[in-house]
Order: C-alpha cells, then sequence, then structure tokens
C-alpha cells in the first residue's frame, strides 16, 4: 500500500475507524490506550515514592541531629563535675578522705 495523498486524508478524516478492517484497528488502538493509561500510572507512583523517600531523608537527618544533640547533652551531665556541682546544690559534698578498705577474716 503506498502512502500518498489520499491516503493520508483517509487517515486524517478517521475512515480506518469504520471500514471492513476496523475492528483490527480498534483492537490495536484499545491496546495502544492501555499501555498509554499503563505508563502514565507507573510514572505518577514513582513519583509519589521519589517524594516520600526525600521526606523520610529529611526526616532521618532531622533524628539524626537530635540524638547527636541529646547524646551531647547526656555526656556533659555524666561528667564528674557536672555531678559534683549538682550533688553540692542538694547539700551533698565529696568526702575529703579516700575510702579505706575493711577486710573480714574468717575463723575456723
Amino acid at each position: 500500500m503506498p502512502f500518498n495523498k489520499e491516503t493520508l486524508n483517509n487517515i486524517l478524516k478517521g475512515k480506518f475507524l469504520v471500514d471492513q478492517n476496523a475492528r483490527k484497528n480498534w483492537g490495536f488502538i484499545i491496546f495502544l490506550t492501555a499501555l498509554a493509561l499503563l505508563m502514565i500510572t507507573s510514572s505518577h507512583r514513582i513519583d509519589t515514592k521519589v517524594q516520600k523517600i526525600a521526606q523520610l531523608n529529611k526526616h532521618k537527618r532531622e533524628l539524626r541531629s537530635i540524638h547527636i544533640a541529646t547524646k551531647s547533652d547526656l555526656m556533659k551531665l555524666k561528667m564528674e563535675s557536672s555531678i559534683s556541682i549538682r550533688m553540692e546544690e542538694k547539700g551533698l559534698f565529696a568526702p575529703q578522705t579516700p575510702p579505706q578498705k575493711i577486710k573480714v577474716i574468717k575463723e575456723n
């Protein structure tokens, strides 16, 4: 089938949709339409997942910074100097003399 001006006119007028081979043409058009809808749906799902991944990465970075800040605060609170300052506020002081060992001797 040579491609000429008449063939182009028939395609533009849509005669291929109503002639005797229309059933085959309609099936192919429906297949192409379904394929296009599948591609569009897939593209939208991928975009949604990419946005969710970006949002989760941002949330992860925020939680990591909170974790590091909390860990740093805990290290400061566990230091001997900060503990002694808080105990002095409550009236407890570190002993001036070191502790002594008590030895218990068993008698037979």
